[in-house]
């Protein structure tokens, strides 16, 4: 079992777009490279083999509409919500995790049997994470 916790704000894989001429590029390929880089500490000398899986929180910040203003302007209104429903999707938020941890924490993203997520509004943008083969 692997505990992951990472202090940086979640960000969704984007679609792979095609230029003009026709190349195609990942516009999330630079998202990607920082949580890599990130994750690189709780790496496992070798990567999970059997079926495997994934209970993840991504905490995205309050927006500057949840505080209230003036002299109590750190304080959250009393009505901010816990959940957030708004875009980008969670679906989204799962895949560029998975790509990142794919071939370092597990040798292929199709050993993902189960996965246990949810996006909450918190003070930090964090992605906690647990790991476990089944």
């Amino acid at each position: 079992m692997i505990e992951i916790d990472v202090n940086i704000n979640p960000k969704a894989q984007a679609r792979h777009r095609t230029t003009k001429s026709g190349h195609t590029y990942d516009p999330s390929a630079k998202d990607k490279k920082i949580l890599k880089y990130k994750l690189v500490k709780f790496k496992p000398k070798t990567p999970f083999a059997g079926d495997i899986m994934i209970k993840v929180v991504f905490t995205i910040p309050y927006k500057k509409y949840h505080y209230r203003t003036g002299k109590y302007k750190h304080l959250l209104k009393d009505d901010s919500l816990q959940y957030v429903s708004t875009r980008p999707d969670l679906d989204n938020y799962i895949k560029l995790l998975l790509d990142c941890l794919n071939k370092d924490f597990f040798c292929d993203d199709s050993q993902v049997v189960r996965i246990q997520a949810e996006k909450i509004y918190g003070r930090k943008g964090k992605i906690e994470a647990i790991i476990e083969e089944i």
